[in-house]
């Protein structure tokens, strides 16, 4: 059996998703307080309390997930649990070179915190977003884009399985897409709540800002293989993953791609690592016969267990 760890991206956050590790794990909370040192913020108590609102903000948010997922995988590593290879979903993929040895987690709190301060700024400036299409096959979608970049930019952003897409761009282009793919039989038409058309073309100044950032930072060879976002193949070499996370901005995640090709070279077992299970949902969608569990789902489902069936 061979076992990869995903970590989840913005989206999973949520108001109190610090609660379970802290009880499992009370370390947790002497990370998050070295996090709110170096960040010059109150993280933990945004990540415990909220509001969702002030954390759903995109410079919040991400330094938040980042660090959740940093405390499961120290917990999963001290009960000697290790993974063959690590994929992480757009900020995801942060977490993913942490646990790969490639950055150390405080290098990149701080990376994502710039990040994410970058894609707000960049927020205010653009007038476009994103949308979630369900059920929709491959030459429609190519023709809905084809139709809606007559109207303005529109692309794929996120390939998430076969029949999950997200599509970026400016509103006016992202409204006819949604048009036309209702028309042509999409299950599930839906806006996202996001701030910024991201991982679109439109966001390629951000790249070029966050490229400044990333030459402060010091990065080493991965000790085990970080599927990229944006070749959904294997990458350890420090410029490799320096160029992958300047494309990552304003390129589409290859996710489907990536889980494809982890089960392909005998990945059987996915474990996500961080809040939330979506990254598991869309694993067990695309590829049923494999295992794949998400850690904060599995601790949750104990406590309730346990809660119902004390031990005397």
């Amino acid at each position: 059996m061979s076992l990869a760890f995903l970590f989840p991206g913005q989206g999973s956050q949520y108001p109190g998703m610090t609660a379970t590790i802290e009880s499992i794990y009370p370390p947790a909370r002497a990370l998050f307080e070295e996090a709110n040192w170096i960040l010059e913020i109150d993280l933990h108590s945004l990540a415990q309390q909220g509001p969702a609102e002030e954390l759903t903000r995109t410079e919040n948010a991400q330094p938040a997930l980042l660090m959740v997922s940093v405390c499961w995988l120290q917990f999963l590593l001290a009960q000697g649990i290790s993974p063959q290879y690590l994929a992480g979903h757009s900020l995801g993929e942060y977490s993913a070179l942490v646990a790969s040895g490639a950055l150390n987690w405080r290098d990149a709190l701080r990376l994502v915190r710039r990040r994410g301060e970058l894609m707000s700024a960049a927020a205010a400036k653009q007038s476009g977003g994103m949308v979630a299409v369900i059920g929709l096959g491959q030459d429609s979608l190519l023709e809905v884009l084809r139709e809606a970049s007559r109207t303005g930019c529109v692309e794929l952003a996120n390939y998430n399985t076969a029949e999950q897409v997200v599509l970026s761009g400016e509103f006016p282009a992202l409204e006819k897409a949604s048009e036309l793919a209702r028309k042509r039989g999409a299950k599930l038409v839906r806006s996202l709540q996001v701030s910024a058309p991201f991982h679109s073309s439109l966001m390629r100044p951000v790249a070029e800002q966050f490229q400044k950032e990333l030459d402060q930072f010091a990065f080493q060879d991965a000790e085990i293989p970080v599927l990229s976002n944006v070749t959904a193949r294997p990458m350890q070499r420090t410029e490799e993953i320096r160029h992958a996370l300047i494309l990552q901005i304003d390129h589409p995640v290859l996710w489907a791609d990536s889980i494809r090709w982890l089960f392909a070279n005998s990945v059987d077992h996915f474990l996500e690592v961080g809040a939330k299970n979506v990254l598991t949902g869309l694993v067990r969608r695309m590829v049923p016969e494999a295992k794949a569990e998400a850690v904060e789902e599995q601790f949750l489902k104990e406590a309730v267990s346990t809660s119902r069936n004390p031990v005397a």
